[in-house]
């Protein structure tokens, strides 16, 4: 039979219970607006029933708290991750490809529309009166600002793709910085839990981190129990599918700057940054599966809409010289590989530090490739490849692009300027050119056979009006001979006719390539921004489903304190009925 004063004890559970629901609920307003917070609760069980030599067998104890626990919904947690790796992956793209836009809306406003028309108008003056030196110095002062422009494009992109490479090694940052103190936290947690109970908020600390890292690129997490009940689980976060926090043990990224003779694309800024693991383990930026803000950025930096030189080698072993045909790429114009890089043929990686290509019967395009290293094994129409294939139209893409018209524009214009004579009776020169970045002199194309070669060289980033036609106008073309005098316009009628030539480029007359160009950018644009703007409503759905079942609600919480308080309140009541009772049983009784 239990003791007399047994219902003391009852009651002093209750009071114990009903304490602690209600510093629970206070613990849940207070976090009501502290992100990541996830609404705590009280579990609450009978207590040990005892046996009795009574015909009613056995007597409850009251109430024991068994626990307080956290309402996360783990199926939640694991969309609402998905989701905000998509979210990170569009507004990267959202935010990088905005401001290309912005650049590129130059074109149509008052770029390169107005510096072209206004180009072919001085031409058009010329062709009125070709012995001028004024209209000369206008249209070469003209074609100046033609060529600036592109100049300043180059420019901008390439800022575009610096913050680009800026921003990956500051993400890099971020993920090493959340992996350390995932990896704490856990520690923290199971040295709290291995005695029993929960680290609540340590891991409501630790899944914000978590939320933070899945924007970054595709995670997964697992959560075990280790060994039996002892309160130690197992934490695992995986980043693309390599670990990169196991419990207390975490993995670290490091960003390796390329060197000069590493460049994938002729038209990349210096350092470009690769990713490996600290141990020096291979980190694969090009997996379909990286995803997040990180891919991204890989993609607006790196994305060359496939367009990356492919083709079939040949060499044989111990040579130092490699060709590769049935290349994709057969027009100089379209040619991107930088003068020295990596060429992979099968499986292998070799250094070249020059090459050269020819044409052959059917139009298509030989390279020869030396290489610093000889070829390991034979190569027999191995499949090779310079820089990865980026299914993005990215910063290389847009350069690319520009290249082509410049290259396109420039040689059609030269061919017919070196087709006359100038002002003084000499053979006409390039008018369009660029220029050597280590020496500053200007390229030559006049060789028949060889000279197109050299308008591989002549980017946006160097597009210029040749040096000698810039600072002596007479030297500009006018006519085919100059025999009849100087006022003969043929030549610069042929030049006028350029600007309506709609058999330069696919997209029709030159003006159109860009205003196609553009276009295009402006489609590209808003796709991303669709993207953007549906993912992040998705991801507010995704929180507020994630919020009902975890958010802090002040209604329930209020709710909540009138019950608790009023349960509190009976427990005392209780105590009282029995202090009354033990009154009457000790000091009256005995009277």
């Amino acid at each position: 039979m239990p003791s007399t004063f047994f219902g003391l004890n009852i009651g002093k559970s209750g009071l114990y219970t009903y304490q602690a629901a209600l510093n629970t609920t206070y613990h849940n307003i207070s976090n009501i607006e502290t992100k990541g917070y996830c609404r705590q609760i009280i579990n609450q069980q009978a207590g040990v029933p005892l046996r009795v030599n009574n015909t009613y067998g056995m007597v409850g104890s009251g109430v024991d708290v068994i626990s307080i626990t956290q309402e996360r919904n783990a199926y939640y947690d694991l969309k609402y991750w998905k989701n905000n790796t998509m979210y990170g992956e569009y507004a990267a793209k959202e935010h990088y490809m905005t401001e290309i836009e912005n650049y590129f809306n130059e074109v149509a406003l008052k770029g390169f529309t107005t510096s072209f028309n206004t180009f072919h108008d001085t031409l058009q003056e010329l062709s009125k009166d070709p012995s001028s030196p004024s209209v000369r110095k206008q249209v070469t002062n003209f074609a100046k600002n033609l060529t600036e422009y592109f100049n300043s494009l180059s420019t901008s992109m390439k800022q575009i793709q610096e913050n680009c490479n800026f921003e990956i090694k500051n993400q890099v940052d971020r993920i090493n910085s959340l992996a350390k103190q995932i990896s704490t936290l856990t520690k923290q947690i199971n040295t709290l839990e291995v005695n029993g109970g929960f680290a609540n908020d340590l891991r409501d600390q630790r899944a914000l981190l978590v939320d933070e890292l899945s924007e970054i690129a595709n995670i997964s997490v697992t959560e075990k129990t280790v060994g039996d009940g002892i309160g130690i689980t197992s934490y695992v976060v995986k980043l693309d599918h390599q670990t990169l926090v196991d419990t207390n043990n975490y993995r670290t990224l490091k960003v390796v700057p390329r060197k000069s003779d590493e460049k994938a694309n002729q038209n990349d800024i210096e350092g470009l940054y690769d990713i490996q693991w600290e141990d020096g383990q291979r980190f694969n930026v090009r997996s379909a599966s990286l995803g997040g803000y990180l891919q991204s950025l890989f993609e607006v930096r790196d994305g060359n809409n496939l367009g990356n030189l492919q083709g079939k080698a040949n060499g044989t072993k111990g040579d130092t010289t490699v060709t590769l045909s049935g290349t994709n790429i057969n027009d100089v114009e379209k040619l991107s590989i930088p003068e020295k890089g990596i060429i992979t043929i099968g499986n292998h990686e070799y250094k070249y530090n020059s090459f050269d290509f020819t044409v052959d019967a059917d139009g298509k395009y030989v390279y020869t490739f030396n290489l610093d290293s000889p070829l390991a094994a034979d190569a027999n129409n191995e499949k090779t490849h310079i820089g990865d294939s980026v299914n993005y139209k990215g910063i290389p893409y847009y350069m690319g692009q520009l290249n082509e018209f410049v290259r396109t524009y420039s040689r059609a214009y030269n061919d017919i300027h070196r087709s006359g004579q100038d002002a003084n009776g000499d053979p006409g020169l390039d008018f369009f050119n660029g220029y050597d970045k280590v020496t500053g002199n200007n390229f030559d194309f006049s060789d028949p056979a060889v000279g197109f070669k050299e308008y591989y060289k002549v980017t946006a980033a160097n597009f210029t009006v040749t040096d000698v036609i810039y600072s002596d106008p007479s030297k500009v073309v006018t006519a085919t001979d100059i025999t009849n005098g100087v006022e003969e316009n043929d030549i610069v009628e042929k030049l006028i006719a350029l600007k309506e030539n709609k058999s330069l480029f696919k997209q029709g007359a030159p003006a159109s390539f860009l205003q196609t160009l553009v276009a295009e950018i402006g489609i590209d644009t808003d796709k991303a921004k669709s993207f953007a703007a549906s993912q992040t409503n998705i991801l507010s759905m995704i929180t507020n489903q994630r919020l009902s079942v975890s958010g802090v609600d002040m209604d329930e919480e209020g709710m909540n304190l009138i019950r608790y308080q009023s349960a509190y309140n009976l427990s005392a009541k209780a105590i009282s009925v029995m202090d009354e009772i033990y009154n009457k049983l000790i000091n009256e009784m005995a009277v």
